[in-house]
């Protein structure tokens, strides 16, 4: 994930605590906010492990989200990591991030353009 979708600052975080709508399922939470720029935060508590553990979370989360970013709705999204994620593999983190996103109704819509094919 570029550094330019990075949501950084703790006011930032704090202000989608305060007013994002959530959504949840068993290894995530998702906080959103619309904004005018699209930034994307991960939070993963101590309580989930040492640091390895934790920076494994966050990389399976940053590689998850990546190549969905052109598809995203501008706004801060914070991820926030359950217990069950300490455990998941990539695979079942990338199902967890998209059934938030289309939970949410996140994802842009793509236009179906005539005269192609798209069957």
């Amino acid at each position: 994930m570029k550094r330019v979708y990075s949501l950084k600052e703790n006011r930032a975080f704090q202000y989608v605590y305060r007013k994002g709508k959530s959504q949840a399922n068993k290894e995530l939470v998702l906080l959103f906010v619309r904004q005018g720029k699209l930034r994307i935060g991960f939070s993963v508590s101590k309580k989930l492990g040492g640091a390895v553990t934790r920076n494994r979370i966050k990389r399976l989360l940053r590689e998850s989200i990546r190549p969905r970013i052109p598809q995203l709705k501008c706004g801060y999204y914070v991820f926030i990591a359950r217990s069950a994620a300490a455990t998941a593999d990539f695979h079942t983190i990338e199902k967890s991030v998209d059934n938030l996103l289309r939970r949410q109704h996140l994802i842009k819509e793509t236009p179906v353009q005539p005269g192609k094919n798209n069957g």
